[in-house]
This record gives structure tokens, C-alpha cells and sequence, in this order.
């Protein structure tokens, strides 16, 4: 069988967006993103974080640095009762100044690759799935594979509404989620 999932940026969306965050103490959930989530998990969406990490090439942190964050963030997230399945992330940016990473990649979003390796890796169905972000790549990653967009107004969000045409839905509270996923 396969399961539904709520692909999720991270930074501006799922946390506050500090600008590069990689450090665990600068780490804080948005406004009721946790229990939101929770009642997802609880309805059996897989939780799956897409995210840019374009901090990596720029050689502000590491994968290293990335990684231990997300472990902080599973950890924060057991707290409340749920867990996310797995976090994807591209570390490239075609002007990073670390050569490994300063590369025109094929899984920085709006790109598809990292939601079809995800969608393939974890069995999910893209019916009745979820793309929810605040800024503009966000939302064409989503219409590009098909998905229900959902921009929410933190993080970049209140300027992104005013630009970007590929959000299905616009919520100012991420609770406001439990009244468009039914």
C-alpha cells in the first residue's frame, strides 16, 4: 500500500528561519507546528522535509553540521508524539565557493529529483499528497509533480503571496492546515 505524505520545506515553514540555521540552540518550531504535525502523523501521513541548503556550498556549515541539526529536530519532534520520516536536502548552489557543492545540481528545488527519490524510497502516493513551503520554489516544486500546494504566510510567505501564482491554498496559522487536509 502505498502511503500519502506532506512534503514540508524546512526553514520559514516547519522552523523559524534564521538565515542559514545549522546551530541546534538557534533551532525554534513555527507557531503550532508541532501539534499540527502530530495530528498529521496521527492520521498516517508520512512527514518528508525538502529542503535547500545552500549554506553547505557557501561553506557557512558542513553536511555534518546539517545532519546533527536534523537529528536535533527528530528529537524535538519525538517529544511531541511524531516523527518525520526523512529529510532530503540539496547542499549545492552554482555559486557556492566550496567546489564540490558549486554546481548546477538536479536536486535544488524547484527541481524535482529529491521528491521523486523520496516518493520512490518510501513508497508514497503523490494522490492526495501535500507540497506546504513559503517561498516560490516551493510551490512549483509541488504544481511541477502534481501535488496540492500550501503556502503558509511565515518565513517568506507574506512576501511570496503577493508574486507567486502556484499555491492552491494560502493559510496564515500552520493549524489552519487541519481545515484544508481532510
Amino acid at each position: 500500500m502505498k502511503h500519502k505524505a506532506l512534503f514540508l520545506d524546512r526553514d520559514g515553514t516547519i522552523n523559524v528561519d534564521t538565515d542559514y540555521l545549522y546551530k541546534i540552540e538557534d533551532f525554534q518550531f513555527e507557531k503550532n507546528v508541532p501539534e499540527t504535525l502530530k495530528y498529521f502523523f496521527d492520521q498516517g501521513y508520512k512527514l518528508i522535509v525538502i529542503t535547500n541548503q545552500s549554506g553547505i556550498a557557501r561553506g557557512y556549515y558542513t553536511e555534518d553540521d546539517l545532519k546533527k541539526l536534523h537529528n536535533h529536530i527528530q528529537e524535538e519532534a519525538k517529544k511531541f508524539g511524531f516523527y518525520f520520516t526523512d529529510f532530503y536536502y540539496c547542499p549545492h548552489h552554482k555559486d557556492g565557493t566550496v567546489e564540490k557543492y558549486a554546481i548546477d545540481c538536479e536536486c535544488r528545488k524547484p527541481k524535482t529529483f529529491l521528491l521523486k527519490k523520496a516518493a520512490k524510497g518510501h513508497y508514497l502516493t503523490l494522490l492526495g499528497s501535500y507540497f506546504i513551503g513559503d517561498k516560490p520554489a516551493d510551490m512549483k516544486l509541488g504544481r511541477k509533480m502534481g501535488l496540492t500546494t500550501i503556502l503558509v504566510s511565515s518565513g517568506y510567505g507574506k512576501e511570496t503571496v503577493k508574486t507567486c501564482k502556484e499555491h492552491d491554498h494560502y493559510i496564515r496559522d500552520f493549524s489552519e492546515l487541519r481545515q484544508i487536509i481532510k
